[in-house]
């Protein structure tokens, strides 16, 4: 009986946690971005507004999340790609091949556009927009180098991490030229720019890391 109300009361904090993620993406389609207030996503969550802020500090916090969730798919295919590679000898080239091979198998497009439709339209003049999916993108990274170095235990880690934000800082730049090029719409032509997008950022960054 001790642990009962613990677990109940952990029971509704997910609950509620997962009512306010579900309803901002809701909003987040109904809108075409996130054009919504947390007295609207309180409203659709069937919770207080006090609520939403015992879970999320502010509404980025939760578009956040949600930009989180998106690109936790990419991460997968990542990291499945790293296990179903052998593992290299530690050196710069295996470790910059390793990466870069993760970044061509995976879906990026599609996440750049979930990224978008939750964070609205791209706008030039959208600092808050620009620094959310800068911080999406720097989470992923985040979540990247672990597994990177733990295959490469032999790497020196500033190689290791310089080599992650590298690329990932990358992505950012190449992403915010593709949604421009393609309104982010997906199908081959569109993904066939972003492969070649991808593969200048590689080359670029393989000069620079090489020599």
């Amino acid at each position: 009986m001790i642990t009962e109300a613990p677990d109940r009361r952990a029971a509704l904090k997910a609950r509620h946690r997962a009512a306010i993620l579900g309803a901002a993406r809701e909003l987040v389609d109904e809108k075409g971005g996130p054009r919504f207030s947390v007295d609207e996503l309180a409203e659709r969550a069937d919770v207080a507004r006090r609520t939403v802020f015992n879970h999320f500090a502010s509404l980025d916090e939760i578009l956040l999340t949600l930009c989180d969730d998106a690109l936790e798919v990419i991460i997968e295919d990542f990291l499945a790609v790293a296990r179903a590679t052998p593992v290299g000898d530690g050196s710069r080239s295996a470790m910059f091949d390793e990466v870069a091979q993760m970044l061509r198998t995976a879906d990026l497009p599609s996440a750049i556009a979930s990224i978008g439709r939750i964070l609205g339209p791209l706008d030039p003049i959208d600092s808050r927009g620009r620094a959310l999916s800068d911080a999406a993108f720097a989470r992923a990274a985040e979540r990247l180098l672990p597994e990177v170095a733990r295959r490469n235990p032999g790497a020196d880690s500033l190689d290791a991490e310089l080599l992650v934000s590298s690329l990932m800082g990358g992505v950012i730049v190449i992403a915010k030229h593709w949604v421009v090029m393609t309104d982010v719409r997906l199908d081959d032509g569109t993904r066939a720019q972003w492969s070649e997008l991808l593969g200048r950022l590689i080359d670029t960054v393989r000069t620079g890391y090489h020599h």
